[in-house]
Formats: C-alpha cells, structure tokens, sequence
C-alpha cells in the first residue's frame, strides 16, 4: 500500500498460517516474512518465507528447528542476499518457561540466498535478537539482555567486534514466547549515523558515535469499534437442578433401559419415559453400567477411596438394593463388558494415578474373569475400551493415544493381535454387535461406516472416500452403544438421549425410507433432577471484624447470621440469638468473603474414575477458596465432579469450568472453527454438558475468534481467551468484546494507549501472576522467599513429594530479575483507570497459591482492600455471579473465611485461617472436619494409609509420580 494507506494490495492468501515482520527485499519486487508453524503446541515456531508481489503460495528460506522453537524478525542486507534471523537455540527439542536469560536463548543466524546455507552470526550470555543492517551492510545492530536490562548493541561483522549503544530498552521478550518479535523493530537513518528505536513508550534517535538520545516526539489519534463484553448473570445454587453431565450411557439388549453415570453414581431409567433411579443403595462410586445379554442383570465399576475399586453386579429385579461384589483383589477397574453368550466379562484395570493413588495397580491390562466372579486372567498388558467379538474368540480394544491411534483384535486362543483401524483424530470405536457396522466419534462429531472386513488395517477418518460414511450427530455425541439386535445406534449429548435407525442412516439399507430424515438436533430428555445439597440449622459468628466487600465498609465489631446456606443478616454490634442457633465467637477474628480463583486449574483424575475425596479440592478449600472457575479441563470429569460437589457427593469448593478449550491448533481434541456456524456447534455441546463459559485457545485467525464471540453472545456464553503471550492478539481481544484476558500481557509497563483502550471496553484481565508472561514466574519468587515446604496447612491436603519436588531446591534470582511487580503494577494502573482484575491461581500450588497470587496483586500497589476486592467481589463478577457471591449480603450465598489476623493490616494473614464456610457448612480448616450443626470427619487421602511407624512421619512421601498438569499453559 501507499504511505497514507490507500491502494492497499493483498499478496499473499494464508488460509491458516499466520504471517508477520515484512520486510522488502531492494528490488521490490518481494517480501520477506516470518511464517508461522502450529503443531501439538499452539505456539509454534517460525520460518522466513519469500513472497512475490504480484502472488503466489511462497517460497521457503529457511527451516525451523522443529515446532517448538521459535524463529522471526527477518532483516535482508542491503545487496539481498542475506536474510538475517533470530532463532530460539535452547538445547532441546521443547520449549519450556522460566529460561534464564543470563545465558544463551537466541541467536542472529543468517541465510545465504546464493548458497542456501545458515550460519551463526552473534548470540552468546544475554543472547540476540531484533537483528537491523546498517545501509552499508558492515554493522549489525541487535539487542541483547545484560542482567536485567535490555541493551542495544552493534556488531562489526567485518572483525565480530561488539559494543553496547544504549541501555535504557523496554524489556526484550526473550524469556517467553514472542511469535510476532522478541523485541519492536527499530531502524537506521539512511546516512547510517542514527538508529531510531521504541523504548518505555517513545520513540527515540540515537547517534552511534556520540551516544547523544534524542526523543521523537508524536501524537497519534485513533478511533476503535469496541464490542461489548460477553457476559451474563449466571444461576447459582438452585434448590434443584438437571444433572447434564451424564456419562456410560447405555441401553439394555431389549431396549427397556438406559443405565448411565451421573453425579458419581450410576442410575437406571425404565424407557421411554420412566424417572431415573438410582442403582444400588451403596456409598461407594460408581462407573460403566454393563448390561448382560439376556438384559437381567447389570455390572458396573465401583470405587472408594479406602477399599479402592471393584467389580460389582445388580439384578434388575433389585434395583436399588445392595450389589454383589464379583472381584476379591483392590485395584483400579475400568470398562467392563459381557461376552455375547453372557458367561464372562471382559475389562481394563488400571494403575492409578495421582488423585487416586497408585497403591494394587500393579499388572495393569486387559482382564477376563467369569461373570459370576472368580479368578481374573491377565490377556493383554495394555488397551482400553475392551470388548468381545461377535463369536467371543476375540476383543477389540483401542491402543495408542493422541494423533496415532489404532483399533486392534487379540485372539483369545493365539494371543495374535491383528490391527484394524487406524487413526489419527478417531476416539470412540464402536463395532455392532454383527459386525456390520462401525461407529465413532472425530472431533466431538458421531460417524457410521459399514464395517470394512478387508483382511488389513484401514485407516479411519471422518473424510474417507473407501466406503460410504454417515454424519449422525449435529454438534457431538458421547456415550454410542447400539441396540442388541444392530439396527439402532444410541449416543447422548448432555440431559439428552439420542437414537438412530440404520435404515434411516443409509438409502441403500433394506426398508430405507425414500428421503433420509435430516440429523436430530434434540433428543429424549433423559429428566435426572438433583437436590442442590444445603446444610440444616442457622449459625451466627459474633464479635468478629467483617471485611463485607460492599465497598469499602469495615464493621470492627459485629455479626454474620447465616440461615441453611444464604446469609441471613450481616450488622454491627450485638445480636441475640434464639437457642436453636449455633454461636460462635469470633473476638479479635476477621471474616471476610471466601475467596475466588477463576484460573484455578484443579486436576482430574485422568481415567475417567472420580475420588470421593479429591485432595485438590481439600487443599483449596482450606485455604479459604470457595468458588473456582477452570478455564481448561477435561469435560467430562469437571462437569461431572461439579454436579458431585453441587449434590454433596463430594467435599469441595464451588466448581465451574469452560471444560475442554477450544484449541487452535492441532490434536484429536481440537476445535475446528471455520464459521460462525462451526462456533455455535462447539459452543452449544459445552453448554449442553453445563459449560456458561468457554476458553477460546489461540485459535490463530481474528475472524475464528470473533466467530466464537458472536456465538457466546447468541448462546449467553462468556468467553475466556488464552491470552497467549500475544500482545497484538490481546489487544484485538479486547476490541471484539471477550469476557477477559486470561494471563499476563507479556509487554509492561503498560502505558495511556493500552490503559485507555482497556478502560473502555468491559474486558477483565486475569493475570495469573504467578506464571507471569515475559520473566521468571510469580512462583518462583515465594519458594525463594518462603519455606513452603513446611506449611502444615497445605502438607495436610497435598502429599509431601509433590510440594518437596517443587519447593526445596530452588533456584535463587536477584531481586531485580524478578518480573511479577512490573505486571502488577500494570494491573493497578488498570483497576485505577476502572478495569476489573481479579485473581487467578493456575493451579501451581493448589490452596497457597491463591494467597500467593494475592499477595502480589498487592505487590504492585493495590491496597489492601482493592487487592481483597480482585480476590472476592471481581471475582464473582468476572463468572456471572455477583449477584449471588463475592460480598457478605443478606440473601447472598453463605462463602466465608473466619480469620484469626486481620488482612488489611498485613496482606499476607489472609492466610491465618481459622474456619472456612462454604455454601454454609462450616468446615475447621486444618482437618477439614466439617463442625457446624452437621459433623463430619474427613477421611484419610490415599498417602495417609500406608503401613509405616508412627514415630516415623512420612506425610505421604510416596505417591503417585505425576502431578495433576494444566491444560492451559502446556498446550502453548
């Protein structure tokens, strides 16, 4: 384009790549650009690419090291044929965060266009980037970290001499991703004297011999469109609610019920209208509803925390009786399944994991045992999803995982293992009982195939031209069975029961209707209603200091009455109290609101088996984290466990989750979004599982995430973006009118531009400081500050390893490096000028992190108050909930920390907690016993369990070897 912007010429016709740092080659006639490349991580790594003026797909330059490791900001030499770089040499083949920048990160390579070789031109401590030619070709101007400041340098590349010009840069990007530049370009003046660069918000001149700094001054006005922020009120607590999130679905050979997991435990409903019951009396867990052939009786999974898993039956003749239990060995079963003469069962046992423990997981496998019980024969070491053949010689099973997956048969007699599909974004294969026919699931999509007996692996795909495929779901489907005779295929998709005839599948199948109905968008509702759990009985907490959170208000000496589970009054002074109300004193204690992690990565047990304790879940809640909303998490785990904790079936903080994110880039659980009606189908499948939210994941064109936005608005959905370490997709974001910015603008300070802008919209920003984007971690400061490894608190609901791992060799960093303050000076600046922050934990630490998180909220220079404020009442707003949560208000849901020290004289005795509550049950937080009118005692977690002396404490230093990771950051 011209100058002043007109006559505008697109050149190249990127569908998917992004493309960024142009610069022209001196004939004119090309242009050279970093081009962008995803692969299992969203972030991906760059290559120089060559582009005509006049079209064309490009030309490769240079070739990036793998995907991970990133290169960009191309510069050409003045002859053209060098193309100069900076590329991410890290050791390694996976980019990690925390890198130090004292040592070597980039390099500045060249490319020779005549000879097509790369070499190293400077790199070294401090390394190199933001390569920029002199007009004679002779100097090489970069910039290089010096401790902890930013230096530009010059690089003789006649003799490799170098030297520093100026150390007063902005903050180069060195230490995390930075795919649009590690730092802003600059350029030299045409005589070569003078380099005119960006710093601190300015833009400035330099003399490369006298040194002398000039600023240029400039005034730039702009007008932008920004769209409203998504956001709605959201219910919170009904008395009663549908259970959504329902799992193993599946309908009985004589098509009379339909068996599932909801809520922890499995129910049964009488089709096609009868009201959903449950199964069995017992306490435990339970998973994988199975129904024999002959449909009389039903095997299912169970699990407690204490006796670990088991294989249990019912008969249909006693429905919500006790089960008889068929397995005598504890362990970690999964999947069970009749053989088709109804003699045996066929499943998978695990090994644990660490939500659940690791303890009986030895052997795990594929197992037969007869379906009465008995002895359990070993028959493959490995596999999911078992299931009999047709004539029972055989089990199919599903191996692999990710990208590269196969559906294989092990022959029960040979022991052969035959491969017969293969796939890279299938998961669910599901074979008739004839074998006629295949069903599975790709990309959250239900497809139909004949089944193909060609004697060799086939390789399975929603696009297969081999045979002729059917499409049977409109936004997704989970839980596909067929029917016992093979005619029909079942699924659901939240409260909702699907069906579908063959014949209404195929035009060629016998008794096809002439027209092929169009696919279901609605189902049988499957009508399971839970009771919202809420305690009996009232308690006042008198005499205490409330920090209400209704503004600025402080009673230094009052009440908080609490009915059931709403508070019914909160005043000062004093208050009788009728003899049925339990009081508590709370002299020289502070109650405050309970806080709210709304980046609060909790974990979930990976194997589809929930805890009936989950420790993370203990962990946050005594330290006083009431409500979490998890802006990535597996879908189905979360929304079930959500719909436990609603209904009391489990201990834990209030739990919501966008479940799944809607990734950009590539894995079997990606979310392809090419239009607006693509957004509403990912959309509307989350919202039917119980998602109000969704975590919008570097999908990598504007239009994709603008699409998601307009299908939240549609649907009354909020949307949590990955913020991405993406400064100029950040700021689009904040454009086109997303909920928030989840994590940390990796460019601070934060200057008018950005803080006007922000201000205007209704955007939020979470900026999870303890892994903050462009330095060294928030977290990292506190293991260097704090000996948290011997918080008694927090060893009471992790095991000892996990935090010992993490907390007592630390890595110590000077003051100065440490990068947090700079972002939370930034958040201050933007909660003054009226934007909200609120706080979010990412799960490093589960319970102390959110204190952690707090802490340096007020590092940057929030008061007290205002950083207790992002913790509670922005919080509440941020998810939709003020109404209901964040301050203590008549009518408002009972969440509260009662305090031993008070938090506005020092920050950090948010953390001296005496009693949490949590939708009104009172729970003392260093046991976790609940001690309000209801008693309960907690149980053991699994490390508390094992065979040593009591003069010896291990405090669970044996445990499982993986920690619950984060979806969130790790996908980047």
């Amino acid at each position: 384009m011209k100058p002043d912007g007109s006559d505008r010429k697109q050149i190249t016709r990127e569908s998917f790549r992004l493309l960024n740092n142009g610069v022209w080659m001196p004939d004119g006639q090309y242009v050279v650009a970093r081009k962008h490349f995803t692969s299992t991580r969203s972030l991906g790594a760059g290559e120089m690419w060559m582009y005509h003026l006049a079209g064309g797909s490009g030309i490769q330059l240079t070739k990036r090291r793998n995907d991970q490791m990133d290169a960009g900001e191309p510069c050409v030499s003045p002859d053209g044929r060098y193309i100069y770089f900076s590329e991410d040499m890290s050791p390694g083949r996976v980019f990690e965060y925390n890198k130090d920048p004292n040592g070597q990160i980039y390099m500045i390579r060249r490319y020779d266009r005549q000879t097509g070789e790369v070499e190293n031109i400077t790199g070294g401590p401090g390394g190199a980037v933001r390569p920029q030619i002199s007009p004679d070709g002779r100097l090489l101007a970069f910039v290089r970290r010096v401790r902890a400041k930013s230096v530009l340098f010059l690089h003789d590349l006649q003799t490799g001499e170098e030297w520093p010009l100026y150390d007063g840069l902005s903050k180069d990007q060195q230490e995390t991703w930075a795919i649009f530049g590690v730092y802003p370009n600059f350029s030299w003046m045409p005589d070569g004297s003078e380099i005119v660069f960006y710093a601190k918000g300015k833009i400035w001149r330099i003399h490369i011999h006298s040194l002398q700094v000039r600023e240029i001054p400039f005034e730039v006005e702009v007008k932008q469109r920004i769209n409203e922020a998504v956001l709605f009120r959201q219910e919170v607590a009904p008395e009663e609610f549908e259970a959504k999130m329902i799992r193993h679905a599946t309908t009985s050979p004589d098509g009379q019920w339909l068996a599932f997991n909801a809520a922890g435990h499995v129910y049964l409903k009488r089709l096609p209208d009868g009201r959903p019951v449950r199964a069995t009396a017992d306490e435990n867990l339970e998973f994988w509803p199975a129904f024999s052939p002959d449909s009389r009786f039903l095997v299912f999974a169970t699990w407690d925390d204490v006796a670990l898993g088991a294989l249990k039956r019912i008969s249909l003749n006693n429905i919500g009786g006790s089960s008889y239990k068929l397995t005598h060995e504890k362990g970690y079963y999964l999947r069970p399944s009749y053989s088709p003469d109804g003699r045996q069962l066929v499943f998978q046992k695990g090994s644990g994991n660490s939500v659940l423990g690791v303890a009986y997981g030895k052997n795990p496998g594929i197992y037969l045992m007869p379906a009465q019980g008995g002895k359990m024969q070993r028959v493959h070491e490995s596999g999911r999803e078992p299931r009999f053949s047709r004539d029972g010689r055989s089990i199919y099973f599903l191996s692999g995982g990710g990208l590269n997956k196969s559906y294989q048969s092990l022959d029960l007699n040979t022991r052969e293992v035959r491969t017969l599909f293969t796939a890279k974004y299938a998961n669910q294969f599901v074979p008739s009982p004839d074998e006629q026919w295949l069903a599975f699931t790709e990309l959250f999509q239900a497809y139909l195939i004949p089944f193909p007996h060609s004697g060799k692996p086939f390789s399975l795909s929603a696009n297969t031209k081999a045979v002729p495929l059917k499409k049977l779901t409109r936004d997704a489907g989970t839980s596909l069975h067929w029917s016992g005779n093979s005619q029909q295929l079942h699924w659901v998709l939240g409260p909702e029961y699907f069906s579908k005839d063959i014949k209404e599948a195929f035009a060629f199948v016998p008794g096809a209707p002439d027209s092929l109905p169009p696919i279901d968008s609605t189902g049988q509702r499957i009508g399971l209603m839970l009771t919202t759990d809420v305690p009996q009985g009232e308690i006042a907490f008198t005499n205490a200091r409330i920090i209400s959170m209704r503004g600025d208000e402080v009673i230094e000496k009052g009440y908080v009455w609490v009915k059931g589970n709403k508070i019914e009054r909160v005043g000062s002074g004093s208050r009788r109290f009728g003899p049925g109300v339990k009081v508590i004193d709370c002299s020289g204690k502070t109650i405050m609101p309970g806080l709210i992690d709304v980046h609060a990565h909790l974990g979930a047990s990976f194997n589809g088996i929930s805890p009936q304790q989950q420790w993370s879940y203990y962990a946050n809640l005594a330290f006083g984290v009431t409500t979490t909303h998890d802006p990535s998490n597996n879908t189905e785990m979360v929304f079930s466990q959500h719909e436990m904790v609603e209904a009391g079936v489990m201990v834990g903080p209030r739990i919501f989750s966008t479940g799944t994110i809607l990734y950009g880039a590539e894995g079997d659980f990606k979310a392809v979004i090419n239009s607006l009606e693509d957004a509403r189908s990912h959309l509307r499948r989350l919202k039917a599982v119980g998602a109000f939210s969704v975590k919008s994941y570097n999908q990598p064109r504007r239009e994709q995430r603008q699409q998601v936005i307009q299908a939240a608005r549609e649907l009354r959905m909020m949307v949590y973006p990955e913020g991405g370490s993406t400064f100029p997709h950040n700021m689009s974001m904040i454009l086109d009118g997303h909920t928030g910015i989840e994590h940390a603008i990796p460019v601070n300070p934060l200057y008018e531009d950005v803080i006007r802008l922000w201000a205007a919209s209704g955007t939020a920003y979470t900026p999870t400081l303890i892994v903050g984007y462009g330095g060294v971690w928030g977290e990292n400061y506190w293991y260097q500050k704090t000996q948290v490894w011997e918080n008694q608190r927090q060893l009471n609901f992790m095991p000892r390893g996990f935090l010992d791992a993490r907390a007592r060799r630390r890595t110590m960093v000077p003051e100065e490096e440490f990068w947090h303050p700079t972002i939370s000076a930034g958040c201050k600046a933007l909660m003054d000028a009226g934007v909200k922050v609120q706080l979010g934990a990412h799960g490093q630490l589960q319970g102390l992190g959110a204190h952690w998180e707090l802490w340096m909220l007020q590092q940057g220079g929030m008061s007290n108050m205002e950083a207790l404020r992002a913790a509670t009442q922005y919080g509440a707003d941020y998810i939709g909930m003020g109404h209901a949560l964040g301050s203590l208000e008549k009518g408002k849901l009972a969440d509260l920390i009662v305090l031993n020290s008070n938090p506005l004289e020092d920050i950090r005795h948010s953390e001296d907690i005496w009693y949490v509550m949590k939708n009104g049950r009172l729970y003392d937080s260093m046991s976790m016993n609940e001690i309000g009118n209801q008693t309960r005692k907690r149980k053991p977690f699994y490390w508390e369990t094992f065979k040593t002396s009591a003069h010896f404490d291990w405090h669970g230093a044996v445990q499982a070897e993986m920690v619950p990771g984060c979806g969130c950051m790790g996908a980047h």
